[in-house]
């Protein structure tokens, strides 16, 4: 793990951090630990496919349908002359 150190931390700030730490019992380190993760978010990010189903749920609604497969052709046989 990482270490990281913040200087020039406000008093005031540094109060808040200190009160909301001791209100939900953890210490103001693990406390601005939670607050970065949250801040931040996840750090894995999303797969492409998931991505793009989030981007694009709007316009891709039920009545959006695939195009049916065919079967695909025969390779040209090089073999033989045409």
């Amino acid at each position: 793990m990482a270490s990281l150190t913040i200087r020039n931390i406000d008093e005031l700030t540094k109060q808040r951090l200190r009160l909301r730490a001791a209100k939900h019992g953890l210490s103001m380190e693990e406390e601005a630990r939670r607050l970065l993760k949250e801040a931040l978010g996840s750090t894995v990010p999303a797969k492409l496919g998931q991505r793009l189903l989030g981007r694009f749920a709007e316009s891709a609604g039920e009545e959006f349908k695939l195009p049916g497969r065919r079967a695909p052709r025969k390779p040209p046989r090089w073999d033989q002359p045409a």
